[in-house]
């Protein structure tokens, strides 16, 4: 009787210890509070249409200064690498058989304008004679005749005197264009001319003459491009500029912003099979001869303006093997009353002063995440704070730090 009577409050015991243990297991750890992010209300705008591509450099205008008569290279007049007027006498050649040649066709001149007096002469008595009858009919056509051959010899003669004087006048061989003078090609001494006498392909090439101001940078663009600029154009979402207002930009291969803009001046009407772009090309001004023809640059092309755009900081973008995307904290609340993470996929190509251009994906007001990416994952709710560049990752607005950390991760694929 009286172990049973110790068996019941020990039985008690052990079921009110049972019933304590199991209350505060069903009553579990606390709840984390939804975790704060940084975010951004997208609002649509107009922004330049801006593209980076590489180009290079050529001259203005490119002269060959070329000898057009044979002879022997007799001195450089010019100082290579300066500057040079057009007309400016750069070379001289041997002149002594084309002035030899002046005096033999002046010679040959004066003699025909001999022949041709003593011919008149001879015309003007027979045509005053004829009517009288002292000569004949057929004595006054042969004068005349005779007349009129020594008059044209007289221009045959003429024209070798002139020919002859300008091969003489080519023994000066002189700069086509202003421009920048470049390194002799041959040396004194040499016989040059030896193609064509008009100064063609066969001619020998002395030197060279470039206009540096201004220059002109050439560069492609794809025609995929263009032709999804002409479609959004068509949309009215892409406001392209004339020819004459497209403006360059050019990064100098020190990274430096060369101080003027270039405009566009010309775009070829065919694609390059080869290479499926178009070549278009743009004039810069180079007063201070600062660019030199030949230098690769890159530069920002200004094509025209984009309408109804977003501008989202680099770090709210991610990237996967899906493409790009953004995400955004809901408008719409759960049962608990707080806002979760979505996922949108966007259209962003192109890059304005730091930010992404996102073409499509995102409506206006969506609150986009800058900052505490790396804290939340879509389907999991959030709770938005307003965005300041500069403030510390994890406060009440986020941060530009944290923003691209957390761009980065999400971009990996941690969550």
């Amino acid at each position: 009787m009286k172990s049973s009577s110790l068996r019941t409050p020990m039985l008690c015991l052990g079921l009110l210890a049972l019933t304590a243990c199991g209350g505060k297991k069903e009553q579990g750890p606390p709840q984390m509070p939804p975790p704060e992010v940084g975010v951004i209300n997208a609002q649509p705008q107009s922004t330049p249409l801006t593209k980076d591509l590489v180009g290079r450099l050529s001259a203005f205008r490119s002269a060959d200064v070329r000898a057009r008569v044979s002879g022997v290279l007799l001195k450089r007049v010019y100082k290579e690498g300066t500057d040079v007027k057009q007309g400016q006498v750069m070379f001289e050649i041997d002149p002594a058989v084309y002035q030899a040649s002046v005096n033999s066709s002046a010679a040959n001149l004066a003699s025909a304008q001999a022949t041709y007096v003593n011919n008149h002469k001879a015309a003007e008595r027979f045509r005053q004679l004829r009517p009288q009858g002292f000569v004949s009919q057929s004595d006054l056509d042969t004068a005349e005749a005779n007349e009129r051959s020594s008059a044209a010899s007289v221009k045959q003669f003429q024209a070798a005197v002139d020919s002859a004087r300008v091969n003489l006048g080519f023994t000066r061989v002189v700069s086509p264009i202003d421009g920048r003078a470049g390194q002799q090609q041959v040396t004194e001494g040499t016989i040059v001319g030896n193609g064509n006498a008009d100064g063609g392909a066969g001619s020998t090439l002395l030197t060279t003459v470039e206009q540096l101001d201004p220059l002109y940078v050439n560069f492609t663009v794809g025609s995929a491009d263009l032709d999804r600029l002409r479609s959004a154009q068509t949309r009215g979402s892409v406001e392209l500029s004339d020819q004459n207002k497209t403006t360059v930009q050019i990064t100098l291969p020190d990274g430096s912003k060369y101080d003027q803009p270039g405009t566009l001046d010309f775009s070829d009407s065919a694609v390059d099979p080869t290479t499926g772009t178009i070549n278009l090309r743009a004039l810069l001004p180079n007063p201070q001869h600062r660019l030199m023809p030949g230098t690769y640059v890159s530069l920002n092309a200004n094509l025209g303006q984009q309408n109804n755009v977003f501008l989202i900081p680099q770090g709210a973008i991610a990237r996967d093997v899906a493409g790009a995307y953004a995400l955004v904290v809901s408008k719409d609340k759960d049962k608990d009353n707080n806002t979760a993470v979505v996922r949108k996929d966007v259209v962003a190509d192109n890059l304005s002063g730091g930010n992404w251009i996102v073409t499509s994906g995102l409506s206006a007001g969506d609150q986009v995440i800058v900052s505490g990416l790396q804290t939340v994952q879509p389907g999991k709710p959030a709770v938005a704070k307003p965005w300041q560049p500069g403030s510390t990752p994890g406060g009440p607005a986020g941060g530009a730090a944290g923003a691209a950390a957390g761009g980065a991760k999400v971009a990996s694929g941690k969550q």
